[in-house]
């Protein structure tokens, strides 16, 4: 009896590896749902709508996109965590995934416990532009400027501990500045104050801010990341403008529930790889202000881990809380 029950028990472990091989290879058989912990219309759903026609394009089998927003991000999380580990329940999630934790006293799933990275999309800078009536035309003659005014600037942000938000902290810690933080519940309401003087600056995604660049109503210094975007060419780095130590990337990625069959993580991530190395998909993005990064498994979740600590630092020693 005790024999046999052993034979069994090997049995079941040798074949499950060969169980989750042929579960891969049959994946997917129906549609796969994509959370997007977003309302519509932002960049998130952009390329989350992006990517699942790809997918849909290459399986055949529909991907539904299911936007679920609300208390920051938290109400589609758990809609992740809380599905089958079985690869028909994915999420797009971003930088937001990973300084949420710092913010909120208790979740009810854990980021980096609960949940498989399946690879990493897309990276995007933020722009720092002022009003016109700001008296600096670069990021040496602001950083004097804010010095020589110490929280007489205002920066707007939407929503506290937002990445706009995160990004006003760090640039006021890195430049040793001294800046007023403006929430707002929104882009609009915020773009509409800056660009009517009520407020003097702001960490903004390309997408919104080029076109007021473009016209003349806001000045952009400097871009966050590590390289000018196309669409702004005569705006310098902060590293280009005299400020190396800022570097201000977010990244937008997708998960799988923690337990989901490791073959079908790889197939996940070997068909985004493909998606996201089509010249139609990049020029897509890039025309949204965003540049194709893709990671594999292991470097997302190496990502995530080093983001995890490196936002968690900047949230503690800025008092950011949500109430």
């Amino acid at each position: 009896m005790i024999r046999a029950l052993l034979a069994f028990v090997v049995a079941l472990t040798l074949a499950g590896p060969s169980l989750a091989q042929t579960a891969a290879v049959s994946y997917p058989s129906k549609p796969i749902r994509f959370i997007v912990p977003y309302a519509p219309g932002g960049s998130t759903s952009y390329v989350a709508r992006l990517v699942g026609a790809k997918l849909t394009e290459a399986w055949g089998q529909q991907v539904l996109i299911d936007n679920k927003p609300g208390a920051n991000t938290v109400i589609g999380t758990e809609a992740l965590a809380r599905s089958g580990p079985d690869g028909y329940t994915i999420s797009l999630a971003a930088s937001t995934h990973v300084t949420v934790p710092h913010l909120v006293s208790s979740l009810p799933f854990d980021v980096l416990r609960d949940f498989t990275p399946v690879a990493s999309l897309v990276t995007t800078q933020l722009v720092l532009v002022v009003h016109p009536s700001v008296p600096a035309s670069n990021v040496s003659e602001f950083i004097a400027l804010a010095k020589a005014r110490p929280n007489e600037l205002n920066f707007a942000a939407v929503g506290t501990g937002s990445s706009t938000h995160l990004a006003g902290e760090y640039f006021k810690s890195v430049a040793g500045v001294k800046m007023q933080h403006v929430p707002y519940k929104g882009t609009a309401p915020a773009l509409t104050d800056l660009i009517g003087g009520q407020i003097q600056l702001n960490f903004d995604t390309p997408v919104t801010s080029i076109p007021h660049v473009k016209a003349g109503r806001l000045r952009a210094l400097a871009i966050t990341g590590t390289k000018r975007l196309a669409t702004l060419p005569d705006v310098p780095t902060f590293a280009e403008a005299g400020l190396p130590a800022y570097d201000f990337q977010l990244w937008f990625g997708v998960l799988a529930p923690a337990g989901t069959p490791r073959p079908i993580i790889e197939k996940l991530s070997a068909e985004i790889a493909r998606i996201l190395a089509m010249p139609d998909v990049k020029q897509q993005l890039a025309e949204q202000g965003l540049d194709t990064a893709y990671r594999p498994s292991a470097e997302f979740d190496a990502l995530l881990r080093t983001d995890h600590e490196r936002f968690g630092k900047l949230i503690s020693s800025a008092g950011i809380k949500i109430e």
